[in-house]
């Protein structure tokens, strides 16, 4: 009889072809309730499925990542069990869980419409409350292109599998689809949904194939979760960073300067500036030492690194210079590599750590590109840690602390760790390489009193990493700092040091970059401060609001007292009523406004009202310097 190990620990012995769901009713009938799929040996599969050996078993419910996939994944075939009732000539593309819903592609005639969607909605309650049961089987390649024959994307689908692979479907009422799982076991589990949105889609990716519809969708096991999800997806469009930018004028993208390539209007660029200002003085504090490099190098440069062979299809096109092939450069590292190269370097040179905002290009298809989030041209904050071995503990710590220190600057203090393991296919390095290294950076997380999770094939293709995802106000998770193994640059470049015995070795090369890219960070500062920015970040610290002319002279006073101390001011000169000019400055999301009247004029004073607080009424001149300064030197947030 097969023995169960459970994720306590304890050993459940049962009847072989036991199924899971029998499991967890003999362990609670609250846990068969909730259940929606397992976890068997690290593979998440049905509840339906058969004990037949000795296994390993977590029971997954919605809360778990597993149940999620599970619970998804059935609504997304409960959604095309009522598209082809309504729409019989639909073609069947694809159907995933997301990370954040399910979607499912179609070839239709004609675009979907929204009162598509409301009516594909109504069916899919009637398939939920039909409560039909998911029931799985497998078919041979021939039997199952018979029973997909009227299906040509399944039938290419099929055809891409090894001859002899057992091919899964499943089946709810009268629809069947092919499907490798999990699913849960009837449709009555999914009480509320929501379709998202409608968006084109080119088969499997590729702008060379036809373009499908693919509807979006969210679903839950309450109704209040899917109101609690609305209303978060609500106040995510309020925040919209490409919207804020567009009403602040922060930075546009235009279509005859090209996709996905910025333009940073004045007031953001004076975002951008006190971000990197204040992250090259904190680098410079921290022991780090400022490079700069060129923006394209020759083809030999990236064949030798090993990117023209791992990272080819993103990056942009050679372009011919005297006769020989150039690149936009994708990344900064094999220049870093050739800075180190200018001379030789003795064990007690090392470490070394270089820091560049260093902009790059990279070829994202224009379907992936979404404001500054995802762009083609971005500007790294990046640097490269060149050690010798028994260094690289220890500055793996500095850098972990290092990073996590500057996220909380900028108001993050919410984050989590994940070590990114070897991926499959393409990597080098050896395996033990790759072991050892993986086991040294989950010490270093585990040395500094945090805990991580494992991101299995996570890994860039020349070492192990440690990611660290920030939550932002909305709770949503955010992947900025990343600390890179490298096993590649250091080899293909025979970087060398001479070691305490005259030995020439290898350093070791960690790359690590902190905001992950200045676009994208900015596009999620935008995003968690609903464009009010703290004051020591703000375009325009405070708006100087003088209600007549006469008194147009003391707010230059005003303004020159805030300038000195390095306060970025304007000064609203405009024959409109101070009411209106502080809605204005409301609107514009300006920390402070500083009213100017008779009574302040006589009193050298200013009448002070914050977008925080609210009307602090009237202080000394000097004392509202003194105020503004200290919270920009501060950095509160």
């Amino acid at each position: 009889m097969p023995n169960i190990t459970l994720k306590d620990g304890s050993v459940k012995e049962v009847a072989a072809g036991t199924t899971i769901l029998e499991v967890a009713k003999g362990i609670s009938e609250g846990l068969a309730r909730v259940a929606l799929a397992a976890e068997r040996n690290g593979a998440v599969v049905d509840l339906s499925r058969a004990v037949e050996a000795d296994c390993t078993l977590n029971l997954l419910t919605f809360d778990a990542e597993g149940g999620k996939l599970a619970f998804w994944h059935t609504t997304s075939h409960i959604m095309a069990q009522a598209v082809r009732k309504l729409f019989p000539q639909a073609q069947l593309a694809i159907g995933p869980a997301i990370d954040n819903g399910f979607y499912y592609d179609f070839d239709v005639e004609r675009p979907f419409t929204p009162d598509d969607l409301a009516a594909i909605e109504k069916e899919m309650d009637a398939i939920v409350k039909a409560d039909l049961k998911l029931e799985r089987f497998t078919l041979g390649r021939e039997e199952a292109l018979a029973l997909m024959a009227s299906e040509p994307y399944k039938m290419e689908l099929i055809n891409d599998l090894p001859a002899d692979a057992a091919l899964s479907f499943y089946r709810q009422g009268d629809f069947t689809d092919l499907c490798a799982g999990p699913h849960l076991l009837s449709t009555g589990k999914v009480k509320a949904v929501k379709l998202l949105k409608v968006a084109g889609a080119y088969w499997r990716g590729d702008e060379k194939n036809k373009m499908l519809q693919r509807i979006y969708g969210i679903s839950y096991p309450k109704a209040a979760q899917l109101e609690e999800y609305v209303k978060l997806q609500e106040e995510a469009e309020r925040r919209d960073h490409r919207r804020i930018g567009k009403d602040l004028d922060l930075f546009s993208m235009n279509d005859q300067v090209g996709q996905g390539l910025a333009l940073w209007h004045p007031k953001g660029a004076k975002i951008r500036y006190r971000i990197e200002e204040f992250w090259k003085k904190k680098h410079l504090k921290s022991g780090y030492e400022m490079v700069y490099t060129p923006h394209i190098g020759r083809g030999e440069l990236w064949e030798t690194s090993g990117h023209l062979g791992f990272y080819k299809e993103s990056m942009y096109s050679p372009m011919d210079v005297d006769g020989q092939e150039f690149y936009a450069k994708p990344m900064n590292c094999p220049f870093h590599v050739m800075i180190y190269k200018a001379g030789m370097h003795s064990y007690r040179d090392l470490p070394f750590r270089w820091a560049e905002l260093g902009t790059v290009y990279r070829y994202e298809k224009s379907g992936a590109l979404h404001g500054l989030l995802r762009v083609r041209g971005f500007t790294q904050d990046d640097a490269h840690l060149i050690c010798a071995p028994e260094q690289m503990p220890a500055e793996i710590r500095r850098v972990l602390r290092f990073s996590l220190d500057l996220l909380k600057d900028f108001g993050f203090d919410q984050y989590h760790i994940y070590v990114s393991t070897q991926p499959k296919g393409k990597s080098v390095g050896e395996t033990h390489q790759w072991d050892a290294a993986t086991v040294a950076l989950k010490e270093a997380v585990l040395a500094e009193g945090l805990d991580c999770d494992v991101d299995e094939g996570g890994g860039a293709f020349y070492g192990p990493k440690i990611d660290i995802k920030i939550k932002d106000a909305l709770g949503r998770e955010w992947q900025l700092s990343t600390i890179q193994f490298d096993f590649n640059l250091p080899e293909r470049f025979d970087m060398t040091y001479i070691a305490a015995d005259g030995s020439k070795q290898r350093p070791y090369m960690i790359h690590r970059a902190l905001l992950g890219s200045i676009e994208r960070f900015f596009g999620i500062l935008i995003e968690q401060y609903a464009g009010a920015f703290p004051t020591w970040l703000a375009p325009v610290q405070a708006k100087i609001l003088p209600l007549t002319d006469r008194h147009a002279e003391y707010a230059e006073k005003v303004a020159e007292a805030l300038r000195e101390m390095d306060v970025d001011v304007e000064i609203d000169r405009r024959n409109e009523k101070v009411g209106y000019k502080i809605r204005e400055a409301q609107m514009e999301k300006v920390p402070y406004m500083l009213v100017l009247g008779d009574k302040e004029l006589e009193a050298g004073a200013v009448a002070v009202r914050s977008r925080r607080e609210g009307d602090l009424g009237a202080m000394p001149l000097e004392d509202f310097v003194a105020r503004i300064a200290e919270e920009i030197r501060k950095r509160v947030n």
